[in-house]
């Protein structure tokens, strides 16, 4: 398998990651440039990574700080290139996300998901990389769509 790279989001990534967004039915990838706004600004409590293989953007991540809290982070977006799934990316940029936070003396990191069976493979996923389901909050996103809140201690 060809190396995985993983780097800082340039804007020239975001017509890339908008189709990831899009192929993955995230969010709606109009709220990228605002979602990236700070990020590009200069605010280092935003993460956004991209990874690929051979120069492409396959993978995408997000994570920032959890307000209020001492080192608790949340990834709040993670999404790989269909096509590519399965192939190691999506666990590459967690660990990347997992190992820098580390080394900054985070202490817990969170990822939020639904409940729904459309999502039972993101689910088994996080299962996979070693986090724990730490909550549902019913009805979260709409009716009969919980939201499930995965935890991974970091230290």
């Amino acid at each position: 398998m060809t190396h995985i790279a993983i780097r800082p989001l340039a804007r020239g990534d975001l017509p890339c990651v908008a189709h990831l967004v899009d192929a993955n039915a995230m969010f709606p990838s109009e709220m990228l440039a605002d979602m990236t706004a700070g990020y590009f600004a200069g605010d280092p409590s935003q993460r956004w990574i991209v990874a690929g293989r051979g120069g492409a953007v396959e993978g995408v991540a997000y994570t920032v700080p959890e307000p209020l809290t001492e080192g608790t982070w949340n990834t709040l977006c993670i999404c790989v290139d269909p096509a590519a799934h399965g192939q190691g990316i999506g666990a590459a940029l967690m660990r990347h996300i997992e190992d820098e936070l580390r080394k900054q003396g985070a202490r817990v990191l969170l990822v939020e998901t639904s409940g729904t069976p459309a999502f039972e493979r993101t689910r088994g996923f996080y299962d996979m990389l070693g986090y724990e389901r730490e909550a549902r909050i019913r009805d979260y996103y709409s009716a009969g769509d919980d939201k499930i809140v995965f935890r991974k201690a970091l230290v």
